[in-house]
């Protein structure tokens, strides 16, 4: 039995005179009888509506019924039980806002004839049922075995006031006696409403009987189990407390304190990793050394995290190789667009794979400009290939430790970030991504870049020893892939073990298909346009500006942060209910979302001076074209460098001067053009660093214009490094050179005959544009890019419409 309601006895004896109509509230999960009183709480807004309106109107006679369904929040005609409870309101407590808190007191079997409405609540035709008493005898035996065996019951059930069997002995009619033992009943809703339903006093008396007397045998189990398992819990508690002592007398005496848990976990870990032979030898060791250590001890926890690396990393657990070469293709083309060269290796890798499957695993080094995809190309081939996937950023690491772990002799010490890699790709063939390791710094804590020659070393990598194990773990089976943005940065012992792969960056076209398939589709999906509706176009006029004007780099990192404020801008117009159906952004869009143009496109300057070059350089951002001016003045024959120029610059412009100064006669100068003035060099943006040997051509050119009087084509742009002899050497960052070019509007392009080779790499389209010019010495260049006033006058106007 439960206390879930008290009762009111008799109140089924001085029922008022029902209305015809009742408003109606159905109850979730409870039944109410004649003579109960229990306690409610209202918040569905119907439910809420009828209590308000009972209060206001002054009845306080509602009927209650009990829905079939609980889940139901709106129930109908046909979604509660027929037979019911005239209820009383007794008292309402207003809780909050639209809660009520409501206590009813039952009165009278109803019947529901029909329901009459359902708005503002449930209203319905009502009939009184009641109690029919067959044989009166019959009844007063029914009635006192109830009151006995609820008795009996209330004995068993310690929680029950001793005032129940008093309220019990105080009930004489049976119908009550069974109402008040029902609603107390810990039964189920349906049999609940079995009783509710009977108004034959001696059917009601029958099933409240059999329900009670089920109840009771229920208690009586329990309660013989109860004793059982407190029996058993005494034996338990017996031996624990003995085990205890015998602890204790073992830790006094000196002897090995067996915790049994952790050695017996640890036996089973260690078969079950399959160790190779030597390191299951030392886990063995360790496990011995632990049994002898008492837990209190410092050691023992040390002891303890150790066998636990041991016993966590995958000796043996690895993944297997997908070998389909088209799928790898298909998933590589997927995830990124172009980079062909990378992909080639991984096919040549996975096809070498399949006919060797012993075959130690390459060591990639990814090399390129920030925003081409290095890190994400890194988990796109572990998704090819169905490898696990781990990336460790090594920018800005400078212990040795962090590579290589810390011996277990120092207090929190822990295995390095290879093996910690390891352990949480759990298997020994993931595919680790080393991220940034130009990065890499080295102070007197040790150098972590000397720390990966080992790591790097097909050769010797596996049997790679983390100080922290100090056992061999074989990083054979591992693709590791390193990224990096410069090549300079990393020791040439590490460049050795790596295979260098270049992503030189983007072409204006790809940039474009990029966004058009990737990032496009990406940004509208997360920011949710699609889900409201809204179908969002770019034109390629839009993307192309937004390429233009508002990026200036050779990935796409920055051109899908703009889109994104594009997008963004597009989502709260359309929140705000000014854009709806389809949206097309073009050139004026783009330009009304992200404001004014934040990079001008790059023109080649059309000065018709003498003294003026342009030149190409290399960033870690991409080509762009350079301009080196040179002036003279009154003086004898110096050179002054201005343009915040590196040291290899400087030798650069020195070389050229000097190699003008010696060939006067073949460039056609008075000497005194030079002994008798100083020549000044200058290379605009004073405020970015410049560096490097290839504007050695462009200062020469713009030194022997300034001296010859003459003019340098404004259509030609030029790269190359140059020697005392007048030999032109070849230079790197030839694609990206000529894409700053193409886009500058220039027309022809001067390069050293050895990088010609370096042309192959420079898409199609763009060479169809690009008059490509090959040089061996500077005097050569003299011939291309060198032009008389009078003839320049119709060279410099032929770029004007290509600019």
């Amino acid at each position: 039995m439960t206390e879930n309601a008290t009762f009111s006895p008799g109140t089924g004896k001085d029922t008022p005179e029902l209305p015809e109509v009742l408003s109606v509230l159905p109850l979730r999960n409870s039944v109410l009888f004649p003579g109960s009183i229990i306690p409610i709480d209202v918040g569905r807004p119907k439910s809420v509506r009828l209590i308000e309106e009972a209060i206001a109107k002054e009845r306080p006679i509602i009927g209650i019924v009990t829905q079939r369904d609980a889940r139901i929040e709106e129930p109908g005609d046909d979604d509660v039980f027929e037979i019911g409870c005239a209820a009383r309101i007794l008292k309402v407590i207003k809780l909050a806002k639209d809660n009520y808190s409501v206590i009813l007191q039952g009165v009278v079997r109803i019947r529901l004839e029909g329901f009459v409405a359902d708005e503002p609540f449930l209203q319905a035709r009502v009939a009184e049922l009641a109690d029919v008493v067959v044989d009166e005898i019959e009844c007063d035996a029914l009635m006192l075995n109830i009151k006995e065996t609820a008795k009996r019951l209330i004995a068993l059930v310690p929680d029950l006031p001793r005032e129940a069997a008093a309220l019990l002995d105080s009930v004489t009619d049976p119908g009550q006696v069974a109402d008040l033992v029902i609603s107390n009943l810990d039964v189920e809703i349906p049999e609940k409403q079995d009783v509710l339903s009977a108004n034959n006093v001696q059917e009601r008396l029958r099933k409240v009987l059999t329900l009670l007397t089920r109840q009771l045998e229920i208690l009586k189990v329990r309660e013989r189990i109860n004793s059982q398992v407190q029996e058993e819990m005494g034996h338990s508690q017996r031996e624990y407390v003995l085990r205890q002592q015998l602890k204790a007398i073992k830790g006094e005496l000196g002897e090995i304190d067996d915790d049994g848990g952790d050695v017996e976990e640890f036996q089973r870990k260690i078969a079950e990793a399959k160790m190779p032979e030597e390191v299951e030898k030392v886990a063995r060791k360790q496990l011995d050394r632990l049994k002898a250590m008492q837990p209190s001890s410092a050691e023992f926890t040390v002891t303890r995290t150790y066998l636990e690396w041991l016993t966590d990393l995958p000796w043996s657990i690895q993944t297997e190789d997908q070998l389909d070469i088209g799928t790898v293709r298909d998933v590589l083309n997927e995830d990124h667009y172009d980079l062909e060269k990378v992909k080639k290796r991984i096919l040549e890798y996975m096809a070498v794979l399949k006919l060797n499957a012993s075959k130690k695993g390459p060591i990639l080094c990814l090399l390129g400009p920030p925003g081409v995809g290095k890190t994400s190309l890194g988990k796109s081939i572990a998704r090819a290939i169905g490898r696990k996937f781990v990336r460790i950023s090594l920018g800005g690491v400078r212990d040795e430790a962090e590579i290589r772990g810390h011996r277990r002799t120092y207090v929190g010490s822990l295995p390095g970030r290879i093996i910690q890699g390891i352990k949480r790709a759990g298997t020994n063939n993931p595919v680790i991504v080393l991220d940034e390791i130009d990065k890499l710094g080295h102070d007197f804590r040790g150098d972590p870049g000397s720390a990966l020659l080992e790591v790097l070393d097909p050769e010797q990598n596996h049997t790679f020893s983390d100080h922290y194990l100090e056992v061999p773990f074989d990083l054979s089976r591992v693709m590791f892939i390193a990224t990096s943005n410069y090549i300079d940065p990393i020791p040439p012992a590490l460049k050795d073990r790596l295979e260098i792969l270049r992503l030189p960056g983007y072409t204006r076209q790809e940039k474009l298909a990029i966004a058009k398939r990737f990032l496009v589709p990406k940004q509208i999906g997360e920011h949710g346009l699609e889900a409201a509706g809204v179908e969002l176009a770019f034109t390629d006029e839009g993307l192309l500006e937004v390429i233009d004007s508002y990026t200036h780099e050779a990935g796409v990192r920055n051109l899908e942060r703009e889109l994104s404020a594009i997008i963004r801008g597009v989502a709260v117009k359309v929140v705000e209910g000014e854009l709806v159906g389809e949206v097309t952004i073009g050139v004026a869009e783009v330009r009304e979302y992200l404001g004014p143009q934040k990079h001008l496109p790059e023109v080649a300057d059309r000065t018709a001076e003498p003294g003026v070059a342009t030149g190409l350089a290399w960033t870690p951002v991409g080509g762009e074209i350079m301009f080196v001016e040179a002036t003279r003045m009154p003086g004898k024959g110096g050179l002054m460098l201005t343009g915040q120029l590196g040291d290899v610059m400087k030798e650069s412009a020195q070389a050229a001067m000097s190699y003008v100064k010696s060939h006067l006669a073949e460039l056609e100068i008075e000497p005194s053009a030079i002994e008798s003035h100083d020549i000044h060099v200058h290379v605009p943006a004073g405020a970015i660093p410049k560096d490097g040997p290839s504007a050695g051509v462009a200062m020469f050119s713009a030194i022997a214009s300034l001296l010859t009087g003459t003019c340098v084509r404004p259509d030609v742009a030029m790269t190359g490094e140059i020697t005392l002899r007048g030999l032109v050497l070849p230079v790197g960052g030839i694609k990206e050179k000529m894409l700053a070019a193409h886009r500058a509007g220039i027309k022809r392009i001067i390069l050293p005959e050895r990088n010609e080779k370096d042309v192959v790499d420079v898409p199609e389209e763009i060479r169809q544009e690009l008059e490509i010019i090959y040089v061996k010495n500077v005097l050569e260049v003299f011939e291309h890019v060198l032009v008389r006033p009078e003839e320049g006058d119709e060279g410099a106007g032929e770029p004007e419409s290509a600019s």
